[in-house]
């Protein structure tokens, strides 16, 4: 999402052309509208759905069903919560909302295929196995701190 706007829009009609607009790569062109502009705002989706000449209805419906798509600007940080069945019942519900109210953005992964290692959270690409409430709480805390740190103090 390094690219400026003009950019980001010529990528994008590349990839559609790619698909030559073709209604049935929609999900292939919101991946790559979300990976250029970080989201998938409603001025998008309705863009993607005149050039792929869709019903905005159905673009909105598909990136909608598809848990992968976030509608708003990601925070700073990102937090992964796995909330497969293993980690589900190490307690990872409450871990997810741990992040929801850390003002991290939290995405959720149905398995990371690690359910040995349960719970598992990925915080900015980083796994924390085994995780505890504070555990997280204080990962969490210490990337918050050291984002607002003074210039030039530790961190």
């Amino acid at each position: 999402m390094t690219e400026p706007a003009g950019e980001r829009e010529k990528l994008l009609e590349n990839a559609m052309m790619r698909h030559h607009y073709a209604g049935d790569a929609l999900i292939e062109i919101l991946h790559a509208a979300q990976q250029l502009h970080g989201y998938l705002s409603l001025s998008l989706l309705r863009e993607i759905a005149r050039k792929l000449r869709l019903p905005p209805s159905k673009v909105l419906g598909v990136a909608t069903f598809y848990h992968l798509f976030r509608f708003a600007p990601p925070a700073e940080h990102t937090a992964c919560v796995c909330l497969g069945t293993a980690c589900y019942v190490e307690g990872a519900a409450g871990l997810a909302n741990i992040v929801r109210e850390s003002g991290w953005t939290l995405e959720v992964d149905r398995c990371a295929g690690a359910c040995g290692l349960a719970p598992l959270v990925v915080c900015d690409g980083m796994a924390l196995t085994r995780t505890t409430s504070a555990q997280l709480e204080s990962r969490l805390r210490d990337k918050y701190e050291s984002r607002n740190a003074p210039p030039g103090s530790a961190g």
